[in-house]
């Protein structure tokens, strides 16, 4: 018996679709404000503090910023409204860079060149995958919202 090349597909789709598929779960910020942001994040993992920047996001749109399991309870994020100024900043301080930048380590940022800078702490409670959600400062009292799996 041959099977014909649209057999094959039907065929190959079916056991794709019955194989396991990995667990996906990522790190996504959406802007729900009326301007573009740029987003810098900091965490800890297994190799010790890193941060990492800039996305640009447009307004109303999400972004992914890591995927994979989120890699800590404690995920710090820094947001800078673009077009009206202002910015989302916290009292937890790593170092970041004018360009796209990855960093590891939060000493002495001056000292390696870095700009010092304020981010909020966003607590995942161990979720594997979590949004932050950065909102007008009119829209509420709180100015981001953080949804968790």
């Amino acid at each position: 018996m041959t099977l014909k090349p649209t057999s094959l597909r039907v065929a190959a789709a079916l056991l794709l679709a019955a194989l396991p598929h990995p667990a996906f779960a990522d790190l996504k910020v959406c802007n729900a404000t009326q301007s573009r942001v740029g987003i810098a994040i900091g965490y800890q993992n297994a190799d010790g503090w890193s941060t990492e920047g800039w996305w640009n996001i447009a307004s109303q749109s999400c972004e992914t910023l890591l995927k994979g399991p989120v890699p800590s309870q404690f995920i710090y994020v820094h947001a800078v409204d673009y077009d009206r100024g202002g910015e989302w900043a916290g009292t937890n301080f790593m170092c970041t860079g004018d360009k796209s930048f990855a960093i590891r380590g939060v000493q002495d940022c001056e000292k390696r060149r870095y700009k010092r800078t304020g981010f909020f702490e966003v607590d995942t409670g161990e979720g594997q995958e979590w949004t932050v959600r950065l909102t007008d400062p009119d829209d509420k009292d709180e100015k981001t919202e953080a949804i968790g799996k």
